[in-house]
């Protein structure tokens, strides 16, 4: 059986006979749509803007480490291609740089500042909710598609990530993307739209490498299953398919293991200075397995990052942010893929589409819960996307059966669960707003009764139907809605933002008012009170706040970019173009706060952790013989950290120490340094 939905169609005369004006067009859409399609769609669209816009300043820096990224690409071409730390090009961040290319074009244009960083993630996620609306539109119809839409705009860990400036939100809209072009390209058996899956997904991997191929074994399979041509044309057009994501990916590693060592910075993250060993190693397979040398995970914290297995999505830690639709999405996507069954080509192109993000769900879903490695609840939002759209399908799939009994049963057994499962959610937090919580619940429980009648025989039953709807799909979505809205009122610094009240789950730096219970307020949740823009690290920390922070001083540490003072500033300033470096302190977390704070090159030793094997010793001793580097400043990571800890270096260390014997300190705002040129 195939359902039939609204056709897509280019637009057509009105009913007058006269051709749309461009304004009545882009304000009512096309003639064939329902008068109320375009105005909704528009209201999500802006909805969703204001949603992740409004009050978004108030974050500062967010993940300074990166912003202090986008402050070196901002001012050097060559800092900006590689991805650098510092406008030097001293060493990378530990990730690809797509995501800081977008950030450092727009400061370019506007200066670099909060605004100019984080109103691109903005954009990419209202990129994503209206490309996920037309994708999902494309086969399941306008309504499906709004409600896709509205729940990956008001998935808490959404909302959160499209106000930060992490490599996530990027990654999602590439993927949607793709998911976009995968379904054009089952429409017709187009090569074309199959190629350009395979560059959006390739262009993923520049932006947070192996992450961005876990969709790609069920984009693969649906279409070798689905596309309606020969076998034959089918594994040729994946292998074209697969050329494209290696050269849309590849170019640009090739271009970084091609150039000589001399010529470029240290890869950060890596153990062998080599992109290669960066992505299957720390941002890849190690993921996986736990053994995750030369990062905080290596060899020392392989236990730390929580209990693997299937219940980890509905944990303390990442489920408000991400599992309130996982079971609805899951059920409905079953009911729909069964009430389309059939041989004929309608049916067979839904269920394409139900696979498509089926696939999608299931196995991000089951890498993010079985992996032993570094797992941080905010990569969730990869999964938003899919839980949107087999939300969407399968609800207005089964509202538009439920004159059938089984339909009605399912749709009232996945609303009861729904609220159900809210409930318990909310439970965790459960001094915020009590009574919406038991709002929810009873409204939920009384629309899901009145779902298991039969539809309503009365002198308007469109206009019960559409209120029964309204009330079920609001009792679904407001606590994630709330928790949304809650995410974009709070600001969010650090490493390892969350998203919703206190005790919804995340880690460090973000999360709700004072982060999760019982952990120390330096480390866990917002800091209001917090200078604007003197965030926290990149992504290399337990989940479960086991490790101290490390370092000290107002430059702060590993966990901490602290502030700056106006003197050190100022010393920082003072002659600045006679060196290539003003600075050089341990970890990339402590200088960003330099480098932000002084708008000049600060070397991140050991890069973000102050484990990486760069620089060495020798080395360094011969960059403060050339003149290049002004000032070391005491404290940061990699003290701490060195000598063993992480499976890092101990060069850091080493550099710490040889300083400290050869060189006089002195106290500048605060702050202990030590001048290299004296």
């Amino acid at each position: 059986m195939a359902l039939t939905f609204e056709p897509i169609a280019p637009s057509s005369p009105d009913i007058d006979g006269r051709e749309d004006s461009r304004w009545r067009r882009a304000l009512r859409g096309r003639a064939v749509d329902p008068a109320w399609v375009r105005p909704a769609l528009l209201s999500l669209l802006i909805g969703t803007a204001l949603l992740y816009l409004v009050g978004l300043g108030a974050s500062g820096w967010a993940n300074s480490f990166y912003s202090a990224a986008v402050e070196a690409g901002a001012k050097n071409w060559k800092a900006f291609f590689f991805g650098s730390f510092d406008s030097s090009s001293f060493i990378t961040v530990d990730k690809p740089p797509a995501s800081l290319w977008v950030m450092e074009l727009s400061a370019r244009l506007f200066g670099v500042n909060s605004w100019s960083i984080l109103v691109p993630q903005a954009l990419e996620g209202v990129g994503a909710v209206g490309l996920l609306y037309a994708t999902v539109r494309r086969r399941w119809g306008a309504a499906a598609g709004l409600v896709a839409g509205t729940v990956l705009a008001t998935t808490p860990v959404a909302t959160l990530m499209f106000r930060f400036n992490n490599p996530d939100a990027l990654l999602v809209l590439l993927l949607v993307a793709a998911a976009y072009a995968v379904t054009r390209a089952l429409e017709s058996a187009s090569t074309r739209w199959l190629l350009l899956a395979g560059a959006f997904v390739g262009f993923g991997f520049i932006t947070k490498m192996l992450q961005a191929f876990v969709v790609l074994p069920g984009f693969g399979a649906v279409y070798l299953v689905y596309a309606r041509t020969s076998l034959r044309r089918r594994v040729g057009q994946l292998i074209a398919a697969g050329l494209a994501v290696v050269g849309s990916a590849g170019w640009w590693v090739a271009a970084v293991e091609l150039t000589p060592a001399s010529a470029r910075p240290y890869v950060g993250g890596s153990t062998t200075d080599s992109v290669l060993q960066l992505a299957f190693g720390y941002n890849g397979l190690g993921r996986l397995t736990g053994n995750e040398t030369g990062s905080v995970g290596g060899g020392g914290f392989g236990t730390m990052w929580g209990t693997t297995g299937i219940t980890r999505l509905f944990s303390s830690d990442f489920g408000g942010q991400i599992s309130w639709l996982i079971p609805a999405a899951l059920v409905l996507g079953a009911a729909t893929f069964w009430a389309v069954r059939g041989r004929d080509p309608v049916a067979a192109a839904q269920r394409s589409q139900v696979w498509l993000w089926a696939s999608w769900l299931v196995i991000t879903g089951a890498v993010f819960s079985f992996s032993k490695g570094i797992i941080h609840p905010y990569y969730s939002v990869a999964l938003a996307p899919a839980i949107g759209a087999l939300t969407g399908i399968g609800a207005v799939t089964l509202w538009r059966l439920r004159e059938r009994l089984w339909s009605r049963v399912v749709l009232a057994g996945t609303l009861t669960m729904t609220v159900a499962w809210t409930n318990h959610l909310m439970l965790r937090s459960a001094s915020w707003h009590p009574s919406l919580r038991a709002t929810i619940l009873v409204v939920g429980l009384l629309a899901a009764a009145a779902m298991l009648l039969p539809p309503v025989m009365t002198a308007r039953p469109a206009r019960a139907s559409a209120v029964l709807a309204g009330v079920g799909l609001l009792a679904a979505l407001a606590a994630p809605a709330a928790y949304s809205l809650q995410t974009a009122a709070a600001t969010h610094t650090g490493a390892i933002p969350s998203a919703g009240p206190s005790g919804a789950g995340g880690g460090f730096g973000g999360g709700g008012p004072g982060g999760r219970p019982g952990r120390p307020p330096a480390l866990g949740g917002q800091a209001p009170s917090a200078a604007a823009g003197q965030p926290t690290a990149s992504d290399g920390m337990p989940a479960g706040g086991l490790m101290p922070p490390l370092g000290g001083g107002p430059g702060g540490g590993l966990l901490n970019a602290g502030s700056v003072s106006r003197a050190l500033t100022t010393a920082l300033e003072t002659n600045a173009a006679s060196y290539t470096w003003v600075a050089a302190t341990v970890g990339a977390e402590n200088a960003s706060g330099y480098q932000l704070a002084a708008r000049e090159p600060i070397m991140a030793i050991g890069g973000f952790n102050g484990t990486d094997n760069s620089p060495s010793l020798a080395q360094f001793k011969a960059y403060v013989a050339a003149g290049k580097i002004h000032y070391f400043i005491a404290g940061g990571g990699g003290p701490g950290m060195a000598g063993g800890g992480a499976g890092g270096s101990i060069s850091s260390s080493s550099i710490t120490q040889w300083v400290a014997a050869n060189f006089s300190a002195t106290t500048i705002g605060g702050q202990t340094v030590y001048d290299l040129t004296t």
